[in-house]
């Protein structure tokens, strides 16, 4: 699967995104979006409450799909770019594409 996403600074104290790819099953947050009837050449439009942004494609046998991507603010740095992060991902989480502070430490 191919995902892009879009970094959005939530609310102080609101739960970060998370999220882990299944085969054709991309779960966001605990919501399992299945995505295996979407077809070669196909596109999808996600209907209700969601965290997709615009369409769902499958090209070559891979499923492309853009995410809001929600995290906080407190402990990101403030440079996050304006470009979305792109991730591949067979299985398992997606990577946290948030640019953490440094830790200072003891």
């Amino acid at each position: 699967m191919k995902l892009t996403l879009h970094l959005i600074a939530g609310a102080p104290g609101q739960p970060e995104t998370t999220a882990r790819v299944a085969g054709d099953v991309l779960t966001v947050n605990g919501a399992d979006y299945d995505l295996s009837a979407v077809p070669e050449g196909g596109r999808a439009t996600a209907r209700g409450d969601h965290p997709f942004r615009g369409g769902i494609t499958r090209q070559g046998g891979v499923i492309h799909a853009a995410l809001i991507w929600l995290y906080d603010g407190a402990d990101a740095r403030p440079d996050q770019g304006t470009e979305p992060a792109v991730i591949d991902v067979t299985d398992g989480p997606v990577a946290d594409p948030v640019r953490r502070k440094e830790e200072t430490g003891a």
